[in-house]
């Protein structure tokens, strides 16, 4: 007679699972977050070695968050574009001419004889159509996001350039200018702008329906219309909240510079993009946090005062910000490729 054998059971090894662990938590928002926190704080200790009289005086740190937050707050609204899949290249050209719109001597006027909060709502506005417009052409239209707001970018760019004459318009309301010379206990006014900025952020997203609206349909767009999802409106929305952020930015910038200009904005969809990425959102959407954009912008804010600190060339940091930004891309795929393998 044939003798039956129980089959062994191979239990699992503890390094394999404590690794399987590690990954998990890598992989997961509190994981990727305390990488960032870990990355700043070495940077943080790069410049407190390297430049210890300046880098780390209080002086310093506040110019650290003012440098971080006109690009932190178009960051929030490129966000939540990039969360749900798309693209939004117009930003920095769209705060450009919501600055320069706001200061034209017909705006001016009318702030003088009535109130500064004119110049507030004509920038707001100019973001926010220009959003709007970004979201009709992409979401009924359907166009590529890409091309649109690069439409949109170029479009917003000249416009400016004519309603300017290409001249810097200087801000004459002086109940405007003071206003961004309030400050809280030391706390200026851009800075608590892009803190109020990310809470509203990141209660939108975790706490509210758009914001999970916003990550099912970049999880899975056609997915999230048979759940129910008005996924064409919603995308509409998704992009005129980044030109209301643009706005917004806009009159941080002219509260800090006293003046409009269509150059203002040069190149900050690309540094938004990139502080985003860096912060742990998939480029491909479904994924993202606002905390880690907010880590993204201070890596990024704080690494250029570090280069200046120490007095190399701008060269330097541009190749420095493209190592990290390559850095991080590879990273999500390698953490994507391991999710779907497990």
């Amino acid at each position: 007679m044939s003798e039956t054998r129980t089959p062994e059971v191979v239990a699992p090894q503890p390094a394999a699972a404590e690794a399987s662990g590690l990954g998990r938590f890598l992989s997961s928002p509190t994981g990727r977050n305390s990488g960032l926190i870990v990355a700043l704080l070495l940077i943080v200790l790069v410049g407190v070695i390297t430049a210890a009289e300046t880098f780390a005086s209080v002086d310093n740190m506040m110019v650290i968050l003012r440098q971080a937050s006109i690009i932190g707050v178009i960051s929030i609204g490129m966000t939540f574009v990039i969360i749900s899949g798309g693209i939004d290249l117009s930003v920095g050209s769209v705060m450009g001419l919501a600055t320069v719109v706001a200061t034209l001597d017909f705006m001016q006027k009318t702030s003088n004889n009535t109130h500064w909060i004119v110049m507030v709502a004509v920038a707001l506005a100019v973001g926010l159509v220009a959003g709007l417009i970004n979201g009709i052409v992409i979401a009924y239209g359907n166009v590529v996001a890409f091309m649109s707001t690069l439409a949109m970018l170029v479009g917003a760019r000249g416009l400016a350039e004519i309603l300017a004459d290409k001249r810097t318009l200087t801000v004459k309301d002086r109940d405007f200018t003071k206003l961004f010379r309030w400050d809280f206990f030391g706390i200026d006014l851009l800075i608590i702008t892009f803190v109020l900025v990310a809470v509203a952020g990141w209660i939108i997203l975790n706490r509210t329906t758009f914001g999970r609206r916003t990550v099912a349909i970049g999880g899975n767009r056609e997915a999230a219309r048979l759940a129910g999802i008005d996924v064409k409106r919603h995308t509409m929305w998704l992009y005129a909240l980044s030109g209301l952020t643009a706005g917004i930015a806009a009159l941080m910038m002219l509260g800090r510079t006293t003046a409009g200009t269509s150059t203002h904005g040069t190149l900050y969809e690309l540094d938004a993009i990139a502080a985003v990425v860096v912060g742990g959102t998939l480029l491909v959407g479904g994924r993202g946090t606002i905390v880690g954009t907010v880590l993204g912008v201070l890596i990024f804010s704080t690494l250029s005062n570090v280069f200046v600190q120490n007095n190399l060339s701008s060269s330097v940091q541009a190749v420095a910000k493209g190592v990290i930004i390559v850095a991080a891309v590879l990273l999500q795929q390698r953490l994507a490729r391991k999710n779907s393998s497990d």
